[in-house]
């Protein structure tokens, strides 16, 4: 059964992928050719078609939206590789304007309608809320601005959407805890710290890991985490910890990188003398050193490179008319609870555990091994064989 999102109604569709599932999770196989794409090699002069949409020259302007600064990736990597692609692209000619929500959808909303004002040329937008930010977005139809839903799925009239497999990215922190609990899974009890409901994304990643986790493993509290807040998730598990009780609990399932840290100080100031695992995702610097050290168990790299350079890819082709292109990028589809069949891409994620920080993060250049061993993390480095 699909989920239903918080605020709709039974019969509204809610967020589901038309393409077929992805089996294969590693980035580096699809790589190639999704940054091919990215770099302008598709043939862009051949990609002229007969919209309706006003073509553009380079001379463009990039309205781009971040929701929050708590998940440091955000401003840390997506803005900046944002805006470099779109330099990239126009020959140095486009321009890109960033705004913040600082976790407020108001805040956002009206910094949407402020763009449309402005009469920027696009608009990429990660939604605080998708559904609060619908109106927003039909302001931006209404005055011919195509808007491109960047990592979360946002409703209203978007005419793209660059994000993850977000149910994939479920799967595989749900598969990576029944690798770590192995024999033991069945008889173990597993707290799942979930997502903000406000996020269609986090009904995905909690879809993705019970397919991996439903019946195997015994659910012993499931908690949803308002606005992706550490603060609720430590609220959250340390009332997880009252409930099931300290030694009951044999791992959890955290949504994100940022709630894995407060559940790991939750049961930290509990008294756990030794950390269950615990999952993750978006491979934050601290997170990979939580990893190191073996606090943390996983988390997922989700390409910063590829979603960001993709969604300014199918931004800039959008505006100018370049269908072929845009088409090119865009070969998969879904739904969201106002829309069908929006143009989507979905990249592909991994698993990040010890074993392969150095063929993930290090080689794409997101940390290096200085970032990671800092003095406090040398020997765990060295342990594990990153030096």
């Amino acid at each position: 059964m699909l989920p239903r999102l918080e605020g709709t109604s039974v019969n509204a569709r809610t967020p589901r992928r038309i393409a077929a599932r992805r089996t294969a999770i590693a980035v580096t196989a699809a790589a190639s050719a999704l940054s091919l794409a990215a770099c302008g090699v598709i043939d862009s002069a051949s990609g002229s078609s007969g919209s309706a949409a006003p073509k553009k020259g380079d001379d463009i302007t990039v309205g781009l939206l971040m929701p929050d600064r708590k998940t440091t990736r955000f401003e840390k990597f997506d803005s900046p590789l944002i805006k470099k692609q779109v330099t990239a692209l126009t020959n140095g000619k486009g321009k890109v304007v960033a705004a913040n929500a600082e976790g407020n959808e108001n805040k956002q909303s009206q910094q949407l309608e402020q763009m449309v004002a402005d009469k920027v040329d696009v608009i990429i937008v990660t939604a605080v809320d998708s559904k609060a930010i619908a109106s927003a977005i039909q302001k931006a139809k209404d005055a011919n601005i195509p808007v491109v839903a960047y990592d979360r799925l946002a409703e209203g009239p978007i005419d793209a959407y660059v994000s993850h497999d977000n149910e994939l990215v479920g799967e595989v922190q749900g598969r990576s805890l029944m690798e770590a609990l192995g024999a033991k899974a069945a008889t173990s009890k597993v707290v799942m710290i979930n997502g903000s409901l406000a996020d269609p994304n986090a009904a995905l990643f909690k879809d993705g890991a019970m397919t991996e986790l439903q019946g195997k493993v015994q659910i012993a509290g499931s908690y949803d985490t308002k606005d992706w807040e550490p603060e609720v998730a430590k609220a959250n598990m340390e009332t997880a910890i009252k409930a099931v009780g300290l030694s009951n609990i044999d791992a959890v399932y955290s949504a994100n990188d940022g709630m894995a840290g407060a559940v790991i100080d939750a049961l930290k100031e509990a008294g756990a003398s030794e950390i269950p695992p615990v999952t993750g995702q978006d491979a934050d610097l601290t997170a990979v050193q939580r990893i190191v050290s073996g606090e943390q168990y996983m988390s997922v790299y989700k390409s910063f490179i590829l979603e960001a350079n993709n969604a300014a890819s199918v931004a800039v082709a959008k505006v100018q008319g370049r269908s072929i292109e845009f088409d090119a990028l865009t070969r998969d589809s879904v739904d969201s609870p106002t829309q069908e069949q929006i143009p989507s891409m979905l990249v592909p994620v991994v698993a990040l555990t010890e074993d392969n920080i150095k063929d993930t993060v290090i080689q794409d250049g997101i940390y290096t091994v200085q970032d990671i061993c800092t003095p406090a993390y040398e020997a765990a480095c060295e342990e594990i064989g990153l030096k």
